[in-house]
């Protein structure tokens, strides 16, 4: 190998470039089965269910000719129990069943729901706790709360009246929520952001 080769090698191993691209090319084995299906299930006895099925105890290549004759999958759904439980289903069908649920329990815990509780900066106290409540009623639900206070005409004056408002809106809620964002003025409106608290169980 002549010097400039070794040279070149040793830069590119330093820069990372022959690594990163190794590194990169990373195998992919096929994807590991959650359940034992068919001939995969090791028990000798399993606990047969299913549509239409008697629900018994059955030797495991007995539960295979059930659901071979049925057009199914012989499907170990609860391995620890004892014997392990199986299911007679279209495997693949339950499968993507599975997915779907997973996917949907996914998309419900990342929406994260803000309410807007909207103030004057002449509110008054009746008025204050009727909104106060509904806030509780939204933190206990899991949501977010925005408040604002929304200044028209010659109220921006009283920015300070607004600010008040707000850190004693969240002094009400502090059992409830903890502050996201301290009262802060955009445009015409101060903003204050509350997200709720881990419920004590």
């Amino acid at each position: 190998m002549s010097n400039f080769i070794f040279r070149y090698l040793q830069f590119k191993l330093k820069k990372g470039g022959i690594i990163s691209r190794m590194r990169k090319k990373v195998f992919r084995g096929r994807e590991e089965e959650p359940y034992r299906v068919n001939q995969k299930i090791r028990a000798r006895k399993v606990r047969v269910v299913g549509e239409n099925v008697d629900v018994d105890v059955y030797p495991i290549e007995e539960a295979l000719k059930m659901a071979e004759a049925a057009g199914l999958d012989l499907v170990e759904i609860s391995p620890k129990a004892d014997p392990p439980v199986c299911k007679i289903i279209d495997y693949s069908k339950f499968k993507y069943e599975q997915k779907k649920k997973q996917k949907e329990i996914k998309s419900k815990a990342s929406k994260t729901v803000v309410k807007e509780i909207r103030f004057g900066p002449n509110t008054d106290e009746h008025d204050f706790n009727f909104k106060l409540n509904h806030a509780k009623g939204f933190l206990k639900d899991g949501a977010k709360v925005r408040a604002f206070v929304h200044f028209v005409g010659r109220t921006i004056v009283f920015k300070e009246r607004g600010e008040v408002l707000l850190l004693k809106f969240a002094t009400e809620l502090e059992d409830l929520a903890k502050v996201e964002q301290l009262p802060k003025m955009e445009g015409k409106r101060m903003y204050l952001m509350l997200t709720p608290k881990a419920q004590k169980k």
